[in-house]
């Protein structure tokens, strides 16, 4: 599997890799405010983001 557009693959050096596109990144624990839930709003509907003590994400609705 490549990353970023890196070529792993030597069978795969005749491609031409796609400009990697940057995305944002978030920190759960700061959208959170250290208290492990938030609330993330889509189109006027309300959805609850929630880190579990495992430390894992939940999003409902």
């Amino acid at each position: 599997m490549s990353f970023h557009g890196q070529i792993t693959d030597p069978a795969d050096a005749h491609r031409t890799a796609a400009p990697a596109r940057t995305l944002p990144v978030y920190d759960a624990r700061r959208l959170t405010d250290g208290d492990g839930t938030a609330t993330i709003v889509l189109d006027d509907k309300a959805y609850q983001l929630r880190i579990t003590r495992a430390g894992k994400l939940i999003l409902t609705k």
